[in-house]
């Protein structure tokens, strides 16, 4: 296959400024991006050698044991999912893809791309869908949290933030109507408080449908400003914040009260047009790593409702405090402890949630006094002893008698002598 060419420069100044959570450019307004990430990705770029940290932190193998995401459906509304990466190429169902770009801007066409959203000019989708589910691979330590899952890709973005409201809403619908068991957004609204009653109703329709809906909380943390997100500020979305190497808010991960959990944000390493590997920032690659999960206990309990599925990735978060807060919510995601301590579905996030453990030792009875009979058998114990106790001191000074009289005698007794 001929290698694909690098982003044009086009396409290249674009890149250096889009957001790493995309906008749906509501009000025609910049992206706002994340921490910066050393040296400049272009693709398709060289494999990554070893195994990135936000792996690192996770025991593969025991993960992998409980489930691999065989046959969940994930639909990943993005920038498209590029089928040429070798890591992607069996992961993607380009037969469900959608693409809901506008086909003009201000009475200009404009350059959409595959009808099914399988080509990726920006890249960041194709992070989305690898971080998700990329196959396991002899050339990279990287693959995704998901490695059997399978990815419908949903071209809503592009580079200059082309993505609209009302698109948003056709690629969800589409999302549900193809199937998809998790849908991850890793996107927000240009407006930080409003909403539309059509995008409502859509994220509403796909939690009806038993979907989990999974989205980035935002990265315009930096200020300390607290501010729903939307579609991740939702009732019953799962909203994901960015955590960093420590298991802390990354500082420009968005805080609210809105905030389900947080997962690796930081130097996150995934799959890029054409193939290979590059690193970005962003609560846009910290989404996916918990649509992952979702798609493994999805895949394990496929009995569980959404509504089972998000709670127990709650309860088994990491935090350091009981409740939740408004930095990483009920704490920071943890794959292992979610599809290992899943004896049942939990419908809340409490502490110790959907856990079954062992069923306690039946308390003894509490004894507040003594009846008459258990009175004189202890009494009668006590003279029984103090009786043995006797004999066997008068038993002791009698036989120390005997024989201080035995020695006396042959003491005093002609030719004896003591020993």
């Amino acid at each position: 296959m001929t290698p694909r060419p690098g982003p044009t420069p086009k396409a290249a100044a674009a890149l250096a400024a889009v957001a790493v959570t995309l906008p749906l450019c509501l009000t025609g307004a910049a992206p706002a991006a994340a921490e910066p990430v050393t040296g400049q990705c272009t693709f398709p770029a060289e494999n990554y050698p070893g195994r990135p940290w936000a792996l690192q932190r996770v025991l593969l193998d025991e993960l992998w044991e409980q489930s691999e995401g065989k046959g969940v459906k994930v639909a990943v509304i993005d920038t498209g999912v590029d089928i040429k990466h070798p890591q992607l190429r069996d992961a993607v169902d380009a037969s469900s893809g959608g693409n809901f770009l506008p086909a003009e801007v201000d009475g200009e066409p404009l350059e959409r791309g595959s009808a099914k959203g399988t080509d990726d000019q920006v890249g960041h989708g194709t992070k989305v869908a690898g971080i998700i589910a990329a196959r396991r691979s002899d050339e990279t330590g990287f693959a995704g949290l998901a490695p059997e899952a399978t990815v419908i890709p949903i071209k809503h973005n592009d580079a200059e933030g082309h993505g609209k409201v009302d698109e948003m809403v056709k690629a969800i619908d589409h999302a549900r109507q193809a199937g998809a068991q998790v849908i991850n957004i890793s996107q927000d609204t240009g407006s930080p408080v409003d909403s539309t009653p059509q995008l409502k109703g859509a994220v509403d329709r796909a939690l009806a449908a038993d979907i989990v809906v999974v989205a980035s909380a935002g990265n315009e943390g930096l200020g300390g400003e607290s501010k729903n997100s939307y579609p991740a500020a939702y009732e019953g979305v799962l909203a994901v914040a960015a955590s960093d190497r420590n298991g802390e808010r990354a500082p420009f991960s968005q805080s609210g009260d809105f905030v389900d959990v947080a997962a690796p944000g930081v130097d996150m390493v995934s799959t890029v047009p054409g193939g290979g590997h590059c690193a970005d920032n962003g609560t846009s690659f910290s989404a996916p790593y918990v649509a992952g999960v979702a798609a493994l206990l999805r895949a394990k309990h496929p009995d569980w409702k959404q509504e089972q599925v998000v709670a127990q990735i709650e309860s088994t978060a990491e935090r350091t405090v009981a409740d939740r807060d408004r930095l990483v919510g009920w704490g920071v995601v943890d794959p292992v402890r979610a599809l290992t301590e899943d004896d049942r579905p939990t419908s809340s996030p409490a502490p110790g949630g959907g856990l079954a453990g062992a069923e306690p030792p039946e308390p003894a009875p509490l004894t507040l006094g003594e009846t008459p009979d258990e009175r004189d058998a202890r009494l009668g114990s006590y003279v029984a002893l103090a009786a043995a106790a006797t004999v066997a001191a008068l038993t002791g000074t009698a036989i120390a008698l005997r024989d201080a009289r035995r020695r006396r005698r042959a003491v005093t007794r002609p030719g004896s002598s003591a020993t």
